[in-house]
C-alpha cells in the first residue's frame, strides 16, 4: 500500500481537515480496546460452561488480557518513538485480531487463554502511540480536549460490551461475537495503515503546532524510569492505581455478570443492561471529575480521596448487602462504580504527569499504567479462587462465595483510600513551576 497521500496539499487547512479522519479511526480502535477488556463479564457464564472451566480457570482467562497489557506499557512508548505509531498500531492490531480469532474458536481453556493473551498484547499498543499522534496533529490547547473525547470513546466500548454484546450473544453465541470483533480489529489495522500518519510532516504538510517529535533511545527510557522510581511520591499513586482500578476491572471486567445471574437470577440481557451503567458512569465521570478538580482550584488530591471514599461505600454494599439490593440499587451501584472506580483514572494520570518534569511526564504515565492492569491481572483469578473454594450449587457459585469475594474488594477499597491520603497535591504544576 502506498504511503503517499492522494492530492498532496501543503496548506494548514488540509492538515486541520485530515486530522479528524485520523482521530476517528484511532477512536474506533480505542472502542475496541475497552470492548476487549470488559466483554468477558457478560459472557463469563457461557464461557465457563462451554469450556468446562471452574472459577479459578475463568479468572485466569479473564486476567490473561491484563498481564501482557501491563508489561507492554513501557515498551509502548519506546517502540512508538523508534518505529512510529502507525506501524506499531497496525502490527499489534493484527496480533489482537488473531488473538480474538483464536478465542472465538477455542475448544479448551488453554487455547482460550492464549487467544486472550494475544488480544491483551495487541491492544496494549494503541493508547500510548495514539497520544503521540495527537500531540503532532493537535495543538497543546486542543490536546486535553481530544484526550477526554478519546477516553469517552473507551466508555462507548464498555457500553457495547454490555447490553449489545448480550443481545448479540443471544442471537449468535459468544463465539460468533468474538469472531465478529476479530474481523473489526482486522479492519482497524488496515485503516490505520492506509490513512493514519505519525505527523503532518509525513505528508510534507504544515502542522498546527511545532512538532515535538523526538526518537527516544533505551538509555532515555532507563534514565527516566530511575528518576521516577526514586521519587517517594510516586509510590502512593502507584498503590492507588493498583488497588483502586483493580476493583473496576475485577467486577466490571469479569465477575459482575456471573454475580447478577447467579445471585439475583437475572438473564444475560438484564445483567448486561445493569452492567451498562458502568460504561455510562465512565463516560460521564471523566468530564465530571475534571470539572470538579478545576472548581477546586485545579487540586487533584481531594478528587482522588472522594473517589476512593465512594468506592469504599460501593464495595461495602456488595460485601454486606450482597443479595439484598433492589434493581434500582444495582443500577445505581454500577453507575457510581463507573464514575468513581473507573473515571477517576483521568485525575490519577493528571497527578502523575504533574509530579515530574515535562521531559519524563510521558514515561511516568506509561510506568504508572502498569499498576492498574497488574492489579486486575491478580485480582480476577484471586476472586475466582475464593468463589471456587466457597463451593458451588446447581445454579453456580454460592452466595457465601460472593460475600467472601466482595469482602476482599471492600478491604482493597480501604487500602486504596489510605493510599489516596498519602498522595502529594500537584495542583496542575510541574516541578519547578510557581
Amino acid at each position: 500500500m502506498s504511503a503517499n497521500p492522494p492530492h498532496p496539499d501543503n496548506t494548514l487547512e488540509k492538515t486541520l481537515r485530515y486530522r479528524w479522519l485520523i482521530f476517528a479511526i484511532l477512536s474506533g480502535g480505542y472502542i475496541l480496546v475497552y470492548f476487549h477488556r470488559l466483554a468477558p463479564a457478560v459472557v463469563a457464564v457461557d464461557m465457563m460452561h462451554d469450556l468446562k472451566a471452574d472459577g479459578t480457570l475463568l479468572g485466569l482467562l479473564g486476567s490473561a488480557y491484563f498481564y501482557p497489557y501491563a508489561m507492554m506499557q513501557l515498551p509502548a512508548g519506546l517502540l512508538a518513538d523508534s518505529w512510529g505509531p502507525r506501524r506499531t498500531i497496525t502490527l499489534f492490531s493484527l496480533i489482537a485480531s488473531f488473538g480474538a480469532l483464536i478465542l472465538g474458536l477455542a475448544q479448551t481453556v488453554t487455547i482460550a487463554i492464549i487467544g486472550r493473551s494475544l488480544v491483551g498484547l495487541g491492544v496494549a499498543m494503541l493508547f500510548v502511540p495514539t497520544m503521540k499522534v495527537l500531540i503532532e496533529w493537535f495543538t497543546p490547547r486542543e490536546f486535553a480536549r481530544m484526550t477526554g473525547i478519546l477516553l469517552a470513546m473507551g466508555g462507548v466500548g464498555s457500553l457495547i460490551a454490555t447490553s449489545p454484546l448480550a443481545l448479540l450473544t443471544e442471537w449468535l453465541g459468544w463465539r460468533s461475537a468474538f469472531l465478529i470483533v476479530a474481523s473489526l480489529t482486522l479492519v482497524l489495522a488496515v485503516l490505520v495503515w492506509i490513512i493514519v500518519r505519525d505527523r503532518p510532516a509525513d505528508f510534507s504538510w504544515q502542522g498546527p503546532a511545532e512538532s515535538v517529535y523526538r526518537r527516544l533511545t533505551a538509555a532515555d527510557l532507563a534514565a527516566g524510569v530511575r528518576i521516577i522510581l526514586a521519587n517517594r511520591y510516586f509510590w502512593p499513586l502507584a498503590a492507588w492505581f493498583f488497588f483502586h482500578l483493580s476493583i473496576f476491572f475485577a467486577f466490571g471486567g469479569l465477575w459482575g455478570g456471573p454475580f447478577l445471574q447467579e445471585v439475583y437470577g437475572f438473564d444475560r440481557t438484564t445483567s448486561g443492561q445493569i452492567l451498562s451503567m458502568l460504561a455510562v458512569g465512565l463516560i460521564i465521570g471523566a468530564p465530571l471529575q475534571s470539572w470538579l478538580s478545576e472548581r477546586l482550584d485545579r487540586r487533584r488530591k481531594p478528587v482522588l480521596i472522594l473517589s476512593s471514599l465512594m468506592t469504599v461505600g460501593m464495595t461495602a454494599l456488595l460485601a454486606f448487602a450482597t443479595a439484598n439490593l433492589s434493581l434500582l440499587a444495582l443500577h445505581l451501584l454500577c453507575l457510581l462504580l463507573g464514575v468513581f472506580a473507573a473515571a477517576s483514572v483521568v485525575i490519577g494520570f493528571a497527578a502523575t504527569k504533574e509530579l515530574f518534569e515535562v521531559r519524563i511526564a510521558g514515561t511516568a504515565i506509561g510506568l504508572i499504567n502498569l499498576f492498574p492492569f497488574a492489579g486486575g491481572a491478580i485480582l480476577q483469578p484471586l476472586l475466582g479462587s475464593i468463589l471456587q473454594r466457597s463451593g458451588r450449587t446447581a445454579d453456580g457459585f454460592t452466595l457465601a462465595g460472593y460475600q467472601n469475594a466482595f469482602t476482599l474488594l471492600f478491604i482493597i477499597a480501604l487500602i486504596a483510600l489510605l493510599s489516596s491520603l498519602l498522595i502529594k497535591e500537584t495542583r496542575n504544576r510541574y516541578p519547578g513551576q510557581n
